[in-house]
């Protein structure tokens, strides 16, 4: 596939900052839907579950498939040495200070709002690094080892090592057989393939299984796997990107059926068991389903968001201070707005605006006007400011010159 230097792709920053603004909306209605969470509010509605259901269908795949489109450019800047640096300074850095930091507080929320503790956040704090956090047994202790939302970084740190030695050789000594492929994925219609591999995994291993049972916000990790390759294989082919793009609404058109297929045979069946036809059917079309939606996004962006400004330059630098707070202030605020006697909607817009609110001002006031704290957070140092160049006198007439003068 082809390897050669690209002008950056000013879709894929919107794509990112646009998936990260839905993951903090989705958190915000966690509050209200039916499913159990951190803390929750005392009514759920169905319409909001509805509204999650679908979000997790394709949320995290569009920010792994991102985050593979991102690797493409990474590889190949340097050697080995500073890809794995810039990966643990990016990702592994902010996710130990989140397991150290953030998430006691959201162990902690979660535990007196549930009644499994009460006292204060600093009585608790010895007993957050007593055994591992398991969200469906609370026995079983309270360190949240994989950072409770962060398990996101911890997990591509592991894919971008992982995957390196691979994506090194697709870039490199295998570039030939890489854009043949990409040549017949290029072929109209064939991108959808890309698919298939989630499909098969989600269809026929078991979910309770050693490959399938690590899993969050809705997919395994192995899928999560091959997405973040499948990000790098599209980006990487200008025919396939252009495929993406040309597919775009058709793209959306089958996300939205077979999406709506998937969900009306769940609520119409209930949960179908593994290894019966109704379970392979179903995660069939929903792997079908999720990818279709990955594809509308992107194709959509390259369309309509390539371009750049100064809102999308700041968002972009953003994306990760903002990502790694917002959990951790949505259950403060929302664990206090839950109990007001207010109406609902009105609780959740409170919540909403003002947790934008407060993660913007920490970002901006704190986190990304100190260098200590850019780095904690996965940020890029400060630019050192140029050195004044000294200036040359500047030679002024003298006073006898300009009284001897004439006009």
């Amino acid at each position: 596939m082809e390897t050669k230097v690209v002008a950056r792709n000013h879709w894929l920053d919107w794509l990112r900052v646009l998936a990260i603004l839905i993951v903090f909306v989705y958190h915000t209605t966690r509050f209200f839907n039916m499913g159990d969470w951190h803390v929750k509010n005392p009514t759920w509605y169905p319409g909001v579950e509805v509204w999650n259901t679908f979000a997790v269908a394709w949320m995290m795949p569009l920010i792994f498939v991102i985050s593979g489109a991102s690797l493409f450019y990474a590889v190949g800047k340097g050697g080995a040495g500073k890809f794995v640096k810039d990966k643990a300074l990016r990702l592994l850095v902010p996710w130990g200070v989140g397991v150290l930091t953030f998430s006691s507080l959201q162990v902690y929320l979660e535990r007196i709002s549930h009644g499994q503790f009460s006292g204060s956040y600093f009585q608790f704090l010895p007993l957050y690094f007593q055994g591992s956090y398991d969200g469906s047994n609370p026995a079983s202790g309270n360190f949240a080892i994989f950072g409770m939302h962060l398990w996101y970084l911890l997990a591509l740190f592991v894919f971008s090592i992982v995957l390196y030695p691979l994506m090194r050789w697709l870039k490199g000594s295998g570039r030939g057989a890489f854009a043949r492929l990409g040549d017949l994925l290029a072929l109209p219609g064939a991108v959808y393939a890309l698919a298939l591999p989630a499909m098969l995994m989600s269809m026929f291993l078991d979910p309770d299984g050693p490959i399938m049972s690590l899993a969050n916000a809705g997919w395994s990790i192995v899928i999560y796997l091959w997405l973040t390759l499948a990000g790098f294989v599209v980006i990487s082919h200008d025919g396939l990107l252009a495929s993406v793009r040309r597919w775009r609404w058709p793209s959306l058109a089958l996300g939205v059926v077979l999406l709506g297929v998937a969900g009306f045979l769940y609520f119409s069946w209930g949960e179908p068991a593994f290894g019966t036809s109704r379970y392979t059917l179903l995660v069939g079309l929903r792997g079908l389903a999720s990818w279709c939606w990955v594809l509308a996004f992107l194709g959509l962006g390259m369309r309509y968001l390539d371009f750049s400004t100064a809102f999308v330059q700041y968002a972009n630098e953003a994306v990760l201070p903002f990502y790694i707070l917002h959990q951790t202030v949505l259950l403060c605020v929302g664990y206090f707005v839950v109990q007001w006697p207010i109406p609902d909607l009105l609780k959740w817009a409170i919540i909403l605006l003002s947790s934008f609110t407060i993660i913007m001002v920490l970002y901006e006031f704190l986190v990304r006007r100190f260098n200590v704290l850019r780095i904690l957070f996965g940020m890029k140092r400060l630019p050192k400011a140029p050195l004044a160049q000294p200036q040359p006198p500047t030679l002024k007439p003298s006073g006898w010159h300009l009284r001897g003068s004439s006009r």
